[in-house]
C-alpha cells in the first residue's frame, strides 16, 4: 500500500507551529509535497530543519495570506516547484480578547476578520481557479467549535469562524459538480500557541461570568497531531463523498 497522499501537492497556511505544523509533517510523511506559509520566518526555518532530517518534500514561504499579493506569491512558488496544486489547507488564525460586541474596538474586529475570514477567502479564490482547470481539488478550512456555538470566544472570533464555516459550505456546494470538495474542521481546545494572539490586558470581568464557566465541561485538550489526522482523512480519497461538511473534533465538549 502506498502513502495516502502520494505525490499530492498541498499548501498549508499558518503552519509554522501548532496544528498547521503537525499537518505539514503528517502530509509530507504520507507522500505529499507541501508548501508551508507562515508569518514567522524563525518557525518556518525550524520546520524546514526537521523536514530535511526526515527527507520530506517540504518548502516554506513567509507570507501574510490576507494580502492577495502574498497569496499569489505562495501559489506561484508552489506551481514553479511542483507544477500543480491538489490540496489547500487554511489553518492560519488568531484569537480575539473575548470582548462582547459592546466592548469591541474596530482594530480588533478588523484584524480578526482579516486573518480568520478574509485570508481563507483569498486563498480559496485563487486555488479554485487551479482546481477548476484540472477538474478536482480539496479545500480544508480550520474553524472552531466557536464557529458552531456562540459562547466560546468574543464577538469578533465567533463571527469570523461562523463566516468561515458559511463560506466553506457554500464553496463545497457550489463546486460539488466540478470535482472540488471543501470541508471544515471545528476543533475544540488544542495545545497550540494561539494564546499568543490574545491581548490578556483587554479581557474584562464578563469573560469569567459568561465564557470561562464552559471550560469546566471540556474533557481535555487535544494535541495538534490529533487534528492533523482529521485533516489527513479529509484530504484523502477516503473522504471522497464528504463535502460541504463540518467535522467537529473536540473530544465531545460540544455534546452537552
Amino acid at each position: 500500500m502506498g502513502n495516502i497522499l502520494d505525490k499530492q501537492v498541498a499548501i498549508i497556511t499558518g503552519a509554522g507551529s501548532g496544528m498547521g505544523r503537525a499537518m505539514a509533517l503528517l502530509f509530507a510523511r504520507e507522500g505529499a509535497r507541501v508548501m508551508v506559509s507562515d508569518l514567522r520566518e524563525d518557525r518556518l526555518n525550524d520546520l524546514m530543519e526537521l523536514a530535511k532530517k526526515e527527507g520530506l518534500h517540504l518548502i516554506t514561504c513567509k507570507a501574510d495570506m490576507s494580502i492577495q499579493e502574498d497569496v499569489e506569491r505562495v501559489i506561484q512558488a508552489t506551481l514553479v516547484q511542483w507544477q500543480t496544486l491538489d490540496i489547500l489547507v487554511n489553518n492560519a488564525g488568531i484569537m480575539d480578547h473575548f470582548a462582547p460586541v459592546g466592548e469591541l474596538d474596530d482594530a480588533t474586529w478588523n484584524q480578526v476578520m482579516k486573518v480568520n475570514a478574509e485570508a481563507p477567502f483569498r486563498t480559496m479564490r485563487s486555488a479554485v481557479k487551479i482546481f477548476l482547470a484540472k477538474g478536482k481539488g480539496v479545500i480544508i478550512n480550520v474553524a472552531s467549535v466557536g464557529g458552531l456555538q456562540a459562547g466560546r470566544a468574543g464577538a469578533a472570533y465567533t463571527a469570523s469562524k461562523h463566516a468561515l464555516i458559511g463560506l466553506s459550505r457554500n464553496t463545497g456546494y457550489m463546486y460539488a459538480k466540478s470535482g472540488i470538495r471543501c470541508n471544515v474542521i471545528a476543533p475544540g481546545a488544542v495545545n497550540t500557541n494561539i494564546s499568543e494572539t490574545i491581548n490578556f490586558a483587554a479581557i474584562t470581568p464578563l469573560i469569567n461570568e459568561r465564557i470561562m464557566t464552559g471550560l469546566a465541561l471540556n474533557p481535555r485538550i487535544a494535541e495538534p497531531e490529533e487534528i492533523a489526522r482529521v485533516a489527513l482523512f479529509l484530504a484523502s480519497d477516503a473522504a471522497s463523498f464528504v463535502n460541504a461538511a463540518v467535522l467537529t473534533a473536540d473530544g465531545g465538549w460540544s455534546a452537552y
